[in-house]
C-alpha cells in the first residue's frame, strides 16, 4: 500500500470520525422529552353514582354491573334498591361486602318513606338496615301526587320528616330530601320547597339532596338557593340537559336528559360555589338516555367530571 493511499485513508476515516463526534454531540445537546404526567386515578375525585341510572342491569346483573361502575372510577355508589329490610336482593352486610370489595363505598340510599302512611316504626327499622349497610345519608327521594295539593299536606310531610330525622340521627345516619321540579310550583300562594321545606325541616335533622337538572327546569338558580340557604345542600344530583326551556312542574313525559358535560347546564359555575352550600358530595344520575344505553352515558360523565369540569 503506497504512503499516499494511507494518507488517503487516514484522511477519510479521521473526518468520518468527526462527522460522527459531531451528530453525538447534537443529540447529547436535544433537551430531554419531559415525562408525561399520568392521569390521576378517577377514584381520587370522589365522585357517586346513582344506581337508578342503571335499574335495569341491577335488576339482571348486580355484581356485574357494580364492577362495571367500579371501573370507571366511581368511588361511591347511591342506592334505590330497598326493599323488605333488603338491598337489592342482598341482606344488609352481603350487599356491603360487594361494594367495598370492588373498591367503592356506600354513600346513601334513596327510600321510599313517602309522605302518606309514615310510621315511627318503619322509619326505625329503615334506620337499623341502612346502619347496617354503613351508609352516611338516607334520602326520601319522592313525592306522591296526591300529598302535593295543599300547603298543610306539605307542612306534614316535614313535620313527618323531622322525627324521621331524629330517628335517623339517633342511628347515626342524616336523613335528606331530593327535589324535583313540582316542589317549586305555587301551592295555595306557597312555593314548598322555599315557604315549607326550608322554612320549616330542621337543618340537623334533614339535609337537602339539590337535583341540578330538575331545579334548573323549573326556572331556579342553584347558586342564588345556596347563597339564600347556605350549608343546607351536603349532596349534589349531577344530571345535565340539553336544551334551556320555559319553567316546568311536571316529570312525566321529560326526556331532556343528558351527560354530565354534555348538555347546557354551567357545572364550574354551580361547583364554585360548592362551599356556599355545604356541599360534600357529589352524585352522577341520568333518569334516561335517548339512545338506551346508561353505561356509556354514565363513562362520558365521569370523563367530563374528571378531565373537563374538576380541573
Amino acid at each position: 500500500m503506497s504512503s499516499n493511499q494511507s494518507r488517503r485513508d487516514f484522511i477519510r476515516l479521521s473526518a468520518a470520525g468527526a462527522l460522527g463526534a459531531v451528530v453525538l454531540s447534537q443529540l447529547s445537546c436535544k433537551p430531554k422529552a419531559k415525562p408525561v404526567a399520568e392521569a390521576p386515578d378517577p377514584k381520587s375525585f370522589g365522585i357517586g353514582l346513582q344506581l337508578y341510572t342503571i335499574r335495569d342491569a341491577m335488576a339482571t346483573d348486580v355484581p356485574g354491573s357494580l364492577k362495571r361502575v367500579s371501573d370507571m372510577g366511581y368511588k361511591y355508589v347511591e342506592l334505590a334498591g330497598y326493599a323488605d329490610g333488603k338491598f337489592y336482593g342482598y341482606a344488609p352486610a352481603d350487599f356491603r361486602k360487594l361494594v367495598e370489595d370492588l373498591g367503592m363505598e356506600i354513600l346513601s340510599s334513596h327510600t321510599q318513606v313517602e309522605a302518606a302512611g309514615i310510621t315511627l316504626e318503619n322509619a326505625k327499622k329503615m334506620a337499623d338496615d341502612h346502619a347496617l349497610l354503613g351508609v352516611k345519608y338516607c334520602v326520601q327521594p319522592w313525592v306522591v301526587p296526591e300529598a302535593r295539593t295543599t300547603v298543610a299536606s306539605y307542612q306534614k310531610m316535614a313535620a313527618d320528616w323531622n322525627q324521621v330525622g331524629q330517628i335517623m340521627k339517633d342511628t347515626g345516619l342524616l336523613f335528606g330530601y331530593h327535589n324535583h321540579n313540582f316542589e317549586f310550583d305555587n301551592v295555595e300562594g306557597k312555593i314548598p320547597y322555599y315557604d315549607i321545606f326550608l322554612a320549616e325541616l330542621d337543618p340537623q335533622l334533614v339535609t337537602m339532596e339539590i337535583d341540578l337538572f330538575w331545579t334548573t327546569k323549573a326556572g331556579q338558580n342553584p347558586v342564588e338557593i345556596f347563597n339564600k340557604y347556605p350549608g343546607r345542600f351536603e349532596l349534589f344530583h349531577m344530571k345535565d340537559m340539553f336544551t334551556h326551556e320555559e319553567p316546568f312542574f311536571f316529570t312525566d313525559g321529560v326526556e331532556d336528559f343528558a351527560p354530565v358535560g354534555e348538555g347546557v347546564i354551567n357545572f364550574k359555575e354551580i361547583l364554585a360555589a360548592k362551599d356556599v352550600a355545604g356541599m360534600k358530595y357529589m352524585i352522577v344520575e341520568q333518569d334516561r338516555t335517548k339512545d338506551g344505553l346508561p353505561f356509556e352515558a354514565i363513562q362520558k360523565s365521569i370523563t367530563n367530571l374528571t378531565t373537563k369540569i374538576l380541573v
